[in-house]
């Protein structure tokens, strides 16, 4: 039987014949008589040949020479190097005193030495160091190779990596076959990769070895360790035929390396994501290398016992044992029966127990910390996405949805992405699936560019930034919104931006941002400069406020069949400011004209164009003109601004056409035609201009006599040139003015006359009807100006004044009272030294305008902390006509002395609101002081000082004028005996508290700001409104400037620019351009008391109002401001007004309705008051009281007075105004 077992061995002819190279010589000289003794045993124990059994006939098992190979290997190494340290030690020891004493003979002999023999000693240093240079080299290229910091060292290690997870699958797969079988090398294609997987872990092994740096150490390492007990058994199992399963469960733990791969590739960037799979590699290549123990040790059974306690387990069984194990479940269907595996499991205990304890509850709050919201967004195509950041709450984000989602808009085909590093809340989270359809939430910070990167900022059509406007720091807040606006245009600059300031002065900030470019629609809306400009407009209209915020808000219509005031008001809070383009019907008609015919066949409200300069050298060729006047002419392509309850009927004015359209009653008919329409090109002005008429003789241009020769001319060779169809020629008696004639004037031939065919402005000198508005004023307004002194600022778009010290305008309590303070404006304020600054720039500015004449400019009078009211003048101490009363507005002896019950309108602002966490406590000083001056009582001030002094009368109340005086038209101030009746706009940060406000009224708490009385009367405004602006400016950025036309006065990039880099205003001389800037139109009043409007005040129609003043005096009405009771049969004593916002043409009227209008600059009502104007103007900088300020004049100047005021009534035209 050896003879054939060798036989077998030498030819391999069998698998079932192994080749026992293990039999040594002494059992082969066995003598046979032995043998047979034995026999009957040895048949007994003879096991049949089968796939579970060892190859070996006699069942004898090899496994002892596959282990004793890595065994070997090992502590072969280990002695290996232990020898060689030791030897290394020793020679060191001797080359030390060998050293000591050659340096001793060194000593000794000194200088007798040669050189000579100093030389092989040099020449064989050089030797070692270039030796030792050689292997430094080498060991840094292994070094590098291992380390992954090159491409190739990274490609060597993800493929190490990958290969032993190969080599562990190969080990999953030959665990379902014995722990010892036979397997031919040639015809066994696994254990073929296998063995090629370990030569290829034998040469990175070789690598490791030669760039440690401790080769002791290393030979100790986990890795060495699976490498000793994995890759030399596998060239035993090729020797012997035979494969061993063994240890090459060892190759698990290469599994802890996971996470440093991932890191190699970079996808595991963040600590949590690191820590997280640190922990489940750990976990998992323990739980299965301790499984692959069990599996070894339970199917082979223990050595002592002959291998007979085995059992049959496979791999996964073995992984189901250890998992209810370390959890300490252990339902006992599954069990270790050899004495080893008990043993290990006794230990495994221990250590697993402990592991599945720390690890598993470590590694579910990690899987449960992660980002509910941390995916990517997808773009969908075809629609755009915006991205919404900063201040993220369920208040701003629920009103920002509610207006940007309204339905009165377009179909707003964008998707709302917002992006915040808190995850939203319940609440927030219930808002978001309500609109899940448009609106996505990811968690993460605009300072991180992987962040943005997740949202698409670059493919973005704009980026919103909300602001926190109740924090207790404004400045901080502008400072993270500045840092978002650098961040998004430092990771992709053409994004466009629009984000909210809360402080004017910080707007400065962004101009230094390289890639902020307002040009290409980047904002900046600043809550202060706006807040404040729309109280300003207040002190000048009263109810403007409101008026305007409504504009802007999308607001759904609330249809009330009651005839109550809330009907009237809700009307017109349904109407909001949209743009369109003219039709090229318009191209030709003056403004007034296209305003008039909008607003009476179209039903829509036109108040602004934006106008094309011809001046190709203008820095801005395009600006927004607002009620321009008749002396523009509408151009192709204009862009008309309006107001309309939606955006389908301002399409109106872009579909009409004069063929198709003029004998059309009903505006909703007005669609697209299906007429050819004129090209805009120059040969469609042409021919548009040749239809319109001269505005000057009203004929046609074909048959003026004003227009030169050479244009007359050109126009009779272009139509030779291109001959007109009949649908486009028509004469121009028969077309435009027969829309004239639809609406008759109600004014006399001679009125008609005066006024230049109710074209002309009667504050328009014919010098200064001109075709282009940005051309400069007359010359007579010139030589009026003394260009020695400055007036306005170097815009012109200010008055000005040279600087003041702040000690010059402070007014004590007894100068303040001896001095008749009347038609004024009083700003009470709270604040102190350590208050955050509102801007009261921002409140002066339009109170300063220069389109006001100097001697109509209301006196302001702050009444407030003197210590914060410095920290203020800075920005304040260029504006004329400005006292400073130092006191509290809760004081009744400081506000009689500044005459309270006098002036034009009080406002009441703090600057300590933020400061206080209770939101229902943020305005009791300005609810205090409101109801303190509504409680206060007068004295009929009026009649008194009209009795003891025919030179002062108050504004409005002149009785001596002729009734066509403009003085009739404005609003006379009734003698207010109640604080009740003094006009008051407060400033409330919280909504809610404006039901404190009034005590009459019976808002409820609930009730919209909007819908509560004070608001809808202006008494009240709150910062919550201009959140509408953020949407509204992403739809139609042209919005956003005009509103700050409107409320600001009139401030422009430059003027901002200027600002930011002075932080004050800079004086400048007249010149005619800066004198241009003056002609702009404001904001007034009209009222319908008396004047030339008295006879429509009584029972006439809105459209009649309109119409009229718009032919006659340029001015265009906008609304209307009506007593609350006013449809009451009964009279009432409640002075409270309402807005009411564009009514219908056919809207009744009442005598005492007040009419919001655009009314245009007078350039002559300054003139007769040049000399008091000034003379005041130049002395303000040293007097302490100003001339605007009335004083009770003596008797010797009472004389005079008539005398003067009549003269000055002479030079008044018919324009009324407040």
């Amino acid at each position: 039987s050896l003879r054939m077992s060798s036989n077998i061995h030498a030819n391999h002819l069998s698998l079932d014949a192994s080749s026992s190279s293990s039999s040594s010589s002494s059992s082969s000289s066995s003598s046979s008589s032995s043998s047979s003794v034995h026999e009957p045993k040895m048949d007994a124990l003879i096991i049949p040949v089968t796939m579970e059994v060892p190859c070996d006939s006699r069942g004898q098992r090899m496994w002892w020479a596959f282990l004793a190979s890595s065994m070997v290997t090992f502590f072969g190494g280990l002695f290996i190097i232990l020898l060689w340290r030791t030897l290394k030690y020793l020679w060191t020891v001797c080359c030390h005193c060998g050293g000591k004493t050659k340096e001793a003979q060194k000593i000794n002999n000194g200088s007798s030495q040669a050189d000579g023999t100093l030389k092989p000693v040099d020449e064989k240093e050089e030797a070692v160091a270039a030796e030792v240079g050689w292997m430094t080299s080498v060991k840094d290229w292994a070094g590098v190779m291992i380390s992954a910091q090159t491409l190739t060292g990274r490609v060597l290690v993800v493929l190490v990596f990958a290969l032993s997870i190969g080599a562990l699958v190969i080990y999953f797969i030959d665990s379902s076959n014995p722990i010892e079988s036979c397997q031919n090398f040639y015809k066994d294609f696994t254990l073929q990769i296998d063995m090629a997987f370990n030569v290829f872990f034998l040469l990175y092994f070789g690598l490791r070895f030669i760039a440690a740096n401790d080769k002791l150490w290393f030979w100790l390492e986990v890795n060495s360790v699976v490498d000793f007990f994995t890759v030399p058994p596998v060239f035993v199992s090729v020797y012997l035929n035979r494969s061993w399963l063994g240890l090459r469960f060892l190759r698990a733990l290469r599994l802890i390396q996971f996470s440093e791969i991932l890191q190699f590739l970079n996808i595991l960037k963040t600590s949590n994501s690191i820590k997280l799979v640190n922990l489940l590699s750990i976990f998992i290549s323990t739980w299965l290398t301790a499984a692959g123990f069990i599996h070894l040790v339970e199917n082979s059974g223990d050595p002592w016992e002959n291998f007979q306690n085995n059992q049959a387990l496979t791999y996964w069984e073995c992984v189901y044992l250890l998992m209810v194990t370390m959890s300490t479940v252990g339902y006992g269907d599954v069990y270790a029966k050899t004495t080893l595996g008990r043993l290990f499991m006794v230990f495994f205990i221990l250590g697993g127990l402990a592991m599945f304890a720390s690890y598993v509850p470590e590694i579910i709050e990690l899987i449960g910390n992660r980002k509910k919201y941390g995916g990517s967004y997808s773009a969908v195509s075809g629609r755009k996405h915006i991205v919404v950041c900063g201040h993220i709450t369920l208040e701003s984000v629920s009103n920002f949805l509610k207006d940007f989602l309204h339905k009165d808009r377009d179909d707003v085909n964008v998707e709302i992405v917002f992006l915040h590093n808190i995850s939203p809340n319940l609440e927030l989270e219930a808002l978001f699936k309500r609109h899940f359809t448009q609106v996505e939430f990811y968690q993460g910070s605009v300072l991180n560019p992987h962040d943005l990167a997740r949202v698409k900022i670059e493919s973005a059509d704009a980026c919103l930034i909300l602001a926190n406007k109740y924090c207790a720091d404004p400045d901080a807040e502008d400072a993270s919104n500045i840092m978002r606006v650098i961040s998004i245009k430092n990771y992709h600059p053409k994004i466009r931006i629009i984000t909210q300031m809360l402080q004017y002065h910080n707007k400065a900030h962004l101009l230094n941002i390289p890639s902020w470019n307002w040009k290409e629609g980047d904002d900046a809306i600043c809550l202060a400069e706006l807040k404040l400009g729309f109280i300003a407009q207040s002190c000048l209209a009263q109810g403007l406020s409101t008026m305007l915020a409504n504009l802007f808000s999308m607001r759904s219509f609330i249809k009330i069949e009651e005839d109550t005031w809330q009907k009237y008001y809700l009307e017109g809070v349904s109407n909001e400011m949209y743009t369109e383009y003219l039709s090229s019907a318009f191209v030709g008609l003056s403004f007034p004209t296209v305003c008039e015919l909008c607003f009476v066949k179209l039903k829509l409200l036109m108040i602004a164009i934006e106008y094309k300069s011809a001046n190709r050298e203008s820095r801005s060729r395009k600006r927004i003109l607002i009620n321009p006047g008749n002396h523009l002419k509408i151009q192709e392509g204009t862009l008309g601004f309006f107001i309309a309850s939606d955006a389908k009927e301002v399409k109106r004015a872009f579909f009409y056409c004069k063929a198709c359209h003029d004998d059309i009653t009903d505006p909703k008919r007005i669609k697209k035609c299906g007429c050819k329409r004129l090209i805009y090109s120059k040969m469609s002005i042409y021919k548009r201009m040749r239809r319109a008429c001269c505005f000057d003789c009203g004929r046609s241009e074909r048959d003026c006599s004003c227009m030169s020769g050479r244009v007359r001319g050109n126009v009779d060779t272009l139509e030779r040139a291109f001959p007109l169809s009949s649908v486009s020629v028509n004469d121009c008696s028969t077309s435009f003015r027969a829309f004239e004639d639809e609406q008759p004037s109600t004014l006399s031939p001679k009125k008609k006359q005066r006024n230049g065919g109710m074209r002309n402005s009667p504050n328009s000198s014919p010098k200064l009807m001109r075709h282009d508005p940005l051309l400069i004023p007359g010359n007579d307004q010139i030589d009026n100006m003394d260009s020695n002194v400055k007036k306005y600022d170097s815009t012109g778009m200010f008055h000005w004044c040279a600087p003041k010290e702040i000690e010059k305008v402070i007014l004590t309590r007894s100068e303040a009272a001896m001095t008749v303070l009347s038609g004024h404006v009083v700003v009470c304020i709270f604040g102190d030294v350590s208050s955050a600054l509102i801007g009261l720039r921002n409140l002066v500015m339009p109170l300063r305008a220069s389109n006001f004449h100097y001697h109509e400019l209301k006196h302001i009078v702050f009444v407030g902390s003197i210590e914060y009211l410095k920290r203020e003048w800075e920005t304040l101490h260029n504006f004329p006509k400005v006292s400073i009363l130092p006191g509290t507005p809760l004081s009744r002896a400081d506000l009689r002395a500044v005459n309270i019950n006098l002036c034009d309108m009080c406002v009441i602002l703090s600057a300590n609101q933020n400061n206080i966490d209770d939101t229902s406590l943020q305005d009791k000083e300005c609810i205090l002081a409101s109801l303190n001056i509504k409680s206060m009582q007068f004295d009929d001030s009026i009649g008194v000082l009209q009795a003891n002094s025919q030179g002062f009368t108050p504004p409005g109340m002149d009785r001596s004028s002729p009734d066509n005086s403009p003085v009739h038209g404005m609003l006379r101030q009734p003698s207010i005996t109640t604080g009740v009746n003094i006009p008051i706009i407060t400033e409330l940060v919280n909504d809610t508290n404006v039901q404190f406000l009034d005590q009459d009224d019976d808002d409820d708490p609930d009730t919209e700001l909007y819908l509560t009385q004070p608001f809808a009367c202006g008494t009240a405004f709150a910062v919550s409104v201009l959140d509408s602006l953020m949407s509204a400016t992403y739809f139609n950025d042209n919005i956003l400037t005009l509103i700050r036309t409107l409320v600001t006065g009139g401030a422009t990039p430059e003027l901002e620019a200027l600002i930011a880099e002075e932080n004050a205003l800079r004086g400048g001389y007249s010149t005619p351009q800066t004198l241009a800037n003056r002609d702009r139109c404001r904001v007034a009043q009209l009222a319908l008391l008396d004047g030339p409007f008295a006879d429509l005040g009584d029972g006439g129609c809105y459209g009649d109002l309109f119409c009229k003043a718009l032919k006659t005096y340029n001015m265009l009405c906008f609304g209307i401001y009506r007593l609350r009771d006013a449809h009451l049969s009964t009279p009432s004593q409640c002075t409270k007004r309402y807005v009411i916002t564009n009514p219908p043409y056919e809207f009744e009227l009442v005598p005492t309705d007040l009419i919001f209008c655009l009314m245009q600059f007078d350039h002559n009502a300054g003139q007769s008051r040049a000399s008091l104007s000034h003379s005041s103007h130049s002395s303000q900088s040293s007097s302490k009281k100003s001339s605007s300020v009335h004083s009770i004049p003596s008797t010797a100047n009472r004389q005079n007075r008539p005398k003067s005021r009549e003269s000055r009534d002479k030079q008044k035209k018919e324009m009324v105004y407040r």
